[in-house]
């Protein structure tokens, strides 16, 4: 292994022999280094930031009644959405906007704070979520046709279970059994084989009493 001292004549040497022709290249690789250390920890501290405004906001539910402070969720919802548009936190910021909206009985608010989400969803995950969320709230509205159309497709292996399930709720919903038992299944199956499915089985086992 070299020293320090050799490997400081080392590169003395290397430079009498290389560096005036690459003098100018040198200076720029040193702005990237240095430039790209910069943006390293801008996207640090912006991360920092997003995560304690998203701490904050969680926090909003630490009430004697258990109801967060609808002002305070404004406020600290509007900061994300703000100072770090598009980010991971402000989107899960919004989802947990849709979840407050929900309970207070605001499902228009829910929807339209879904759909943020959903129009530009700074990742897969959080696409799915915001559509399977947003399905819920439209069947809530009444709209449960519109719901499974939100729902057509595949979705990724990891939602597969939630998403046919969420289907089969919305079919039963609009009296379509035999689809609904149908849905079920499918849900059934995309679950691990060591998974829970008691919810999911009383829903099948209920829909074969209705034929019987």
């Amino acid at each position: 292994m070299q020293t320090e001292e050799e490997q400081i004549a080392e590169l003395k040497d290397w430079w009498q022999r290389n560096g005036k022709p690459l003098l100018t290249g040198g200076v720029l690789a040193l702005a990237v280094v240095f430039g790209w250390q910069a943006w390293q920890k801008y996207q640090t501290n912006h991360a920092q930031g997003a995560s304690i405004l998203y701490q904050q906001l969680l926090e909003t539910t630490l009430t004697p009644s258990g109801t967060p402070d609808a002002a305070k969720v404004a406020e600290l919802a509007g900061k994300l959405k703000s100072e770090f548009a598009g980010s991971h936190y402000a989107q899960y910021g919004s989802l947990f906007v849709a979840k407050v909206a929900v309970e207070a009985g605001k499902l228009d608010d829910a929807a339209a704070e879904l759909k943020t989400v959903l129009d530009k969803p700074a990742d897969d995950t959080l696409a799915e979520l915001a559509r399977q969320r947003l399905a819920r709230v439209l069947a809530a509205q009444g709209k449960a046709e519109d719901a499974l159309k939100l729902l057509e497709g595949d979705a990724d292996k990891a939602f597969a279970a939630s998403r046919e399930e969420l289907k089969g709720d919305f079919l039963v919903q609009l009296g379509r059994a035999d689809e609904a038992h149908a849905a079920y299944q499918k849900a059934k199956a995309a679950l691990p084989e060591d998974a829970a499915v008691g919810g999911l089985q009383m829903k099948i086992d209920d829909l074969a009493k209705g034929d019987a």
